[in-house]
C-alpha cells in the first residue's frame, strides 16, 4: 500500500511539476550563516526522484542542533513537510541534497533522526561544514588508510545517512558471498542497482549527457567496468569545478582518489525502515580527494589512476570470455574487489567447467621508477591450483590475503598498473592421497644412497609408486636430521619464512618483490633434507653459523632488518607430484654416521 501510495503520489506531482516551470537555485548561491536560521523558516530542498533532474520538496526549519556531531558541528533539524517524502522520510542516495531558504544554501540533508517516527524529520549538514570540506579538495593529495568513521555511533539518535552502495556485475551469489568483507570495509552493498557506465568490453554510455548541478546524482565509485561498484548521492555544491556532495562521510579514508560518476535514479523504494533509492551508475565525469566527517569533495574532469583487472576464464566446452573493470587503489578495499571480480569468473557463470579444478595463473605488473628513476618494472608472478569451486570457496579470505600482500606494499607510494588472471580448467580433480613415505634405512654413512620409497593415488584413481634415490652428503655425518614431505607453503614457515612479511624486515620494494617471488611452489609437494639451526637473516634471507661478532654488529645497527631464530635449514630438496595438490606433513628422521 505504501509503495502504491507513493507511485500515486509522484505521478501527480511530476504531472503538475510538468505544467509549471522549475527554476532550480542557482550553483553559486549564497550560503546562510548558521545563526541567521530561524525556527518556522519554510526552505526547499532538492533531489532527484526519477530520472536526473532534480526537483524541489519542502521542509521547515525546526531548530539548530548546536554541536551535535562534535565541538563546532551542529545540525540543522527541518520537518519533512512535503507530502511525497511524508511516507518515506529521509532516503538513503539523497545525502548531500541542498537546502536552500530564502533563496541561500543553508546545508545538505545528511542524517536520519530515527526510524519509524510518527512525523519525519531530517538532519542537515551546516553549508559553512560544508564549504570548508570543498576548500580541502583542492589540497594535494597524500592517500590514508581506513580510519574509523569520524560519524556518531550507530547507536546514536543521529545516524548518517549511507550512500546506497550498488554492485552490479556479480551474480547474486557471489554478492553475498562478499556481503562480510564488504561490511568489514563499511560497504553495506545491494545487488539492487545497475551500471550505465559503458563495459570495458562495450560502448561507452552517454548517460552524463545533462550538466551537473546542485541537487543531482551522483555515484562515488570504487570499481568500473564489467564489475561495478558504487555508492550514489546528491550533489550539495558546485564552485567551478570544485563538486561538494553527501553531507556525510562516504567510508571515512579521509584524503583520497576515487572516481566521481554520473548517475541515474530508477526510483525510490519507500520503506519504515530505511527508504532508498535504485540507482544506476554512469561514467566517470571526475575525481572525488576528500571523504570527511561534513561532506565528500573532489573536481570535476578526468578521473584519477585506477588498477585496470582482466580476468581471463577458458572454459570447456565454450569459447574464451574476459571480464574487464578498473579498482580503486586504496590499500584495504583493492584487494577485496579484485578478489569479487576473479570469484564472478569461477562462480558466478553457468559454463566454467571447473568442477575438476583449476589452475589460476596471475601477473601483477607495477610501474616502473615509481620513486626511484633507476628501478625498472616489477612483476609478480604467480599460480595456484583448486580441487574445484568449492574448494576455492572454502580458501576465499586466504586468497584476499594473498592478494593483499602482493598488492600493497609499505616500501613505495605505488600501486599496480595492471592485474591479469588466467583460469583454466583441470581435465581431473588434482587432489592426491599419500599411502606411504618411507626411508628404506633411518641411519646411513657420508656416500651412500638410501631411497625414498613414495606411494600415492589419484582421484579416484589406482596406487602410484615411485622410488627416489637420496645422496647422502658426508658433510652430514654426525648432525640429527629429518627428510620431511610438505607442500610448499608448509616448507616454507618451517624453514623460517614466514607467510607475511614484516615491513621492518625488508628495506626496498625491490627486496619485497624478490622476496614474494621467492616462494616455493604452491602446487605438488616438497621432499627436503632438513637440520635444525640457528639462523641470522638479512632480509628474511637466513645465513647459518654467522660468526658472534658480525652478529652483534649488524643487529646493533639494525636490529629489525636482521634477525637470529631457530629454524630448519634445508640441506637437499625436490619437487614431486606438480600439478596436484595435497597437504600431508610427514617427517622421518636420519641420522648420519662414520
Amino acid at each position: 500500500m505504501q509503495a502504491r501510495s507513493y507511485q500515486t503520489l509522484l505521478a501527480s506531482a511530476s504531472f503538475a511539476l510538468s505544467a509549471l516551470q522549475i527554476v532550480a537555485q542557482p550553483a553559486d548561491a549564497p550560503l546562510l550563516p548558521l545563526n541567521e536560521l530561524k525556527p518556522g523558516q519554510r526552505g526547499e530542498v532538492w533531489t532527484v526522484f526519477r530520472g536526473t533532474q532534480p526537483e524541489p520538496f519542502a521542509v521547515e526549519v525546526t531548530g539548530v542542533v548546536r554541536n551535535a556531531l562534535g565541538p563546532g558541528k551542529s545540525l540543522i533539524l527541518c520537518q519533512l513537510t512535503d507530502p511525497r517524502v511524508q511516507n518515506m522520510g529521509a532516503v538513503a542516495g539523497m545525502s548531500g541534497s541542498p537546502l536552500y531558504v530564502d533563496g541561500k544554501l543553508a546545508g545538505a540533508l545528511s542524517y536520519q533522526i530515527q526510524r519509524f517516527e510518527t512525523v519525519r524529520y531530517a538532519g542537515f549538514t551546516p553549508a559553512a561544514d560544508l564549504a570548508e570540506v570543498q576548500a580541502k579538495a583542492a589540497a594535494p593529495i597524500r592517500p590514508i588508510p581506513v580510519t574509523q568513521s569520524d560519524a556518531r555511533p550507530t547507536d546514536s539518535a543521529y545516524k548518517a545517512l549511507q550512500p546506497v552502495f550498488t554492485v552490479s556485475g556479480l551474480s547474486p551469489a557471489v554478492a553475498e558471498l562478499f556481503a562480510p568483507q564488504f561490511a568489514a570495509l563499511g560497504l553495506a552493498a545491494t545487488a539492487l542497482g545497475g551500471s550505465d557506465a559503458g563495459s570495458l568490453n562495450s560502448q561507452p554510455s552517454t548517460l552524463n549527457s545533462s550538466p551537473l548541478r546542485p541537487g543531482g546524482a551522483v555515484s562515488v565509485a570504487l570499481a568500473t567496468g564489467d564489475i561495478t561498484l558504487a555508492g550514489t548521492g546528491t550533489v550539495s555544491k558546485l564552485d567551478g569545478q570544485r563538486v561538494t556532495a553527501f553531507g556525510h562521510p562516504m567510508l571515512s579514508l579521509g584524503e583520497v582518489e576515487l572516481p566521481l560518476c554520473a548517475a541515474e535514479i530508477v526510483t525510490i523504494l519507500p520503506s519504515q525502515m530505511q527508504s532508498f533509492k535504485v540507482a544506476n551508475t554512469g561514467p566517470v565525469i571526475g575525481t572525488i580527494s576528500q571523504d570527511r566527517l561534513s561532506a565528500i569533495s573532489g573536481t570535476l574532469g578526468p578521473g584519477p589512476a585506477m588498477i585496470d583487472v582482466e580476468v581471463n576464464v577458458s572454459p570447456v566446452r565454450s569459447g574464451k570470455r574476459s571480464l574487464k573493470f578498473a579498482v580503486a587503489r586504496q590499500q584495504q578495499l583493492t584487494p577485496v574487489l579484485v578478489a569479487a571480480g576473479v570469484t564472478q569468473a569461477i562462480l558466478g557463470a553457468n559454463d566454467n567447467g571447473f568442477a575438476s579444478g583449476f589452475r589460476l595463473r596471475s601477473e601483477i605488473t607495477f610501474p616502473a621508477g615509481a620513486t626511484k628513476a633507476s628501478r625498472t618494472a616489477g612483476k609478480i608472478a604467480t599460480q595456484s591450483l583448486f580441487p574445484g569451486p568449492q574448494g576455492f570457496q572454502q580458501g576465499l579470505n586466504e586468497f584476499v590475503q594473498g592478494l593483499a600482500a602482493n598488492l600493497q606494499n609499505p616500501y613505495e607510494k605505488t600501486f599496480p598498473d595492471r592485474v591479469v588472471f588466467n583460469l583454466e580448467p583441470l581435465a581431473e580433480n588434482p587432489t592426491v592421497v599419500i599411502d606411504q613415505f618411507q626411508l628404506s634405512r633411518s641411519t646411513a654413512r657420508g656416500g651412500e644412497t638410501i631411497q625414498i620409497l613414495f606411494a600415492w593415488r589419484d582421484w579416484q584413481s589406482v596406487e602410484r609408486r615411485e622410488t627416489i634415490d637420496l645422496p647422502v652428503d658426508p658433510a652430514w655425518t654426525g648432525k640429527p636430521l629429518e627428510v620431511i614431505l610438505a607442500p610448499g607453503r608448509a616448507l616454507d614457515e618451517l624453514t623460517g619464512r614466514p607467510r607475511l612479511i614484516s615491513a621492518a624486515t625488508l628495506r626496498s620494494f625491490d627486496a619485497y618483490l624478490a622476496a614474494i617471488g621467492d616462494d616455493r611452489p604452491n602446487d605438488g609437494l616438497c621432499i627436503a633434507v632438513v637440520e635444525r639451526a640457528e639462523l641470522f637473516s638479512d632480509q628474511t634471507v637466513g645465513t647459518p653459523e654467522t660468526p658472534g661478532s658480525i652478529e652483534r654488529i649488524a643487529r646493533a645497527a639494525d636490529e629489525a632488518r636482521f634477525q637470529k631464530r631457530d629454524a630448519l635449514m634445508p640441506l637437499w630438496e625436490r619437487h614431486v607430484l606438480a600439478g596436484r595438490l595435497s597437504s600431508v606433513l610427514v617427517r622421518r628422521a636420519l641420522r648420519v654416521g662414520e
